[in-house]
């Protein structure tokens, strides 16, 4: 037996946008190899006609857009090329940056051999991140995250050349899981465990807020609450 995928929280929705919490691990729109049921296959399923803005890598979770009308799809688009929509992301990033806040620009283009994969290359597009951090912990620190492009994997490879690459990062860090053991002093497995699960096994990365004037000219600030796996750990982080 199938079991079917829980609908993502929607956060805001009108006859022309649909604005939803993605979890980690759901595609956003389907894959060449229509590995798995995407976001985009279940909005279709519930609304019929659904149109891509833009996209989250499959382990980054929080806020996407998704256009209802062809007219909508057009100038969400735009605004998204034009840079008129803010884009605001919280991530843990391995150690802590030397500067409190700065701005990562550095063109990133496609590997040359590694499919799927990106660098920071003088030839790429042009590609500028502010950070902030907003919590420092002995081994972690919880950034915030401005884009103002939307290259792929963009903060991400951003975070690797600063030398300090995400949590988790299966790409572009070490990908190891975080163990509450590696946290909590005199950690011990309950009795029902026989191995330890990690607190966090995924890209620490969640969209949590998006800024835009609709085509009315009504102003939307939307934000995704962090998930469960990501505040535990903060939590734990803060108990050190």
């Amino acid at each position: 037996m199938t079991v079917k995928p829980t609908f993502p929280e929607i956060l805001f929705e009108d006859d022309s946008i649909i604005v939803l919490n993605k979890p980690a691990g759901l595609l956003s729109i389907p894959d060449r190899e229509q590995t798995s049921l995407s976001l985009k296959d279940m909005l279709l399923a519930k609304y019929g006609s659904i149109f891509t803005v833009h996209r989250l890598d499959k382990d980054t979770s929080g806020i996407i857009l998704f256009a209802r009308t062809e007219a909508a799809h057009k100038y969400y688009s735009r605004l998204f090329e034009e840079r008129k929509i803010e884009k605001y992301y919280l991530g843990l990033v391995l150690g802590s940056p030397a500067h409190p806040k700065g701005t990562m620009d550095e063109p990133i283009s496609e590997h040359p051999v590694q499919k799927g994969l990106m660098v920071v290359h003088r030839k790429g597009k042009p590609a500028v991140t502010d950070y902030e951090v907003v919590e420092a912990f002995k081994t972690y620190s919880l950034l915030q995250f401005q884009l103002h492009t939307g290259r792929t994997h963009q903060i991400r490879v951003h975070c690797k050349n600063m030398g300090h690459p995400l949590a988790c990062d299966e790409l572009y860090g070490d990908a190891k899981p975080i163990l509450l053991s590696s946290i909590k002093r005199k950690y011990k497995l309950s009795k029902w465990e026989e191995t330890e699960q990690p607190i966090l096994g995924r890209l620490a990365l969640h969209a949590y807020r998006l800024c835009f004037t609709d085509e009315k000219g009504t102003l939307h600030d939307l934000s995704a609450e962090m998930p469960k796996d990501m505040r535990a750990l903060l939590q734990q982080l803060r108990k050190v």
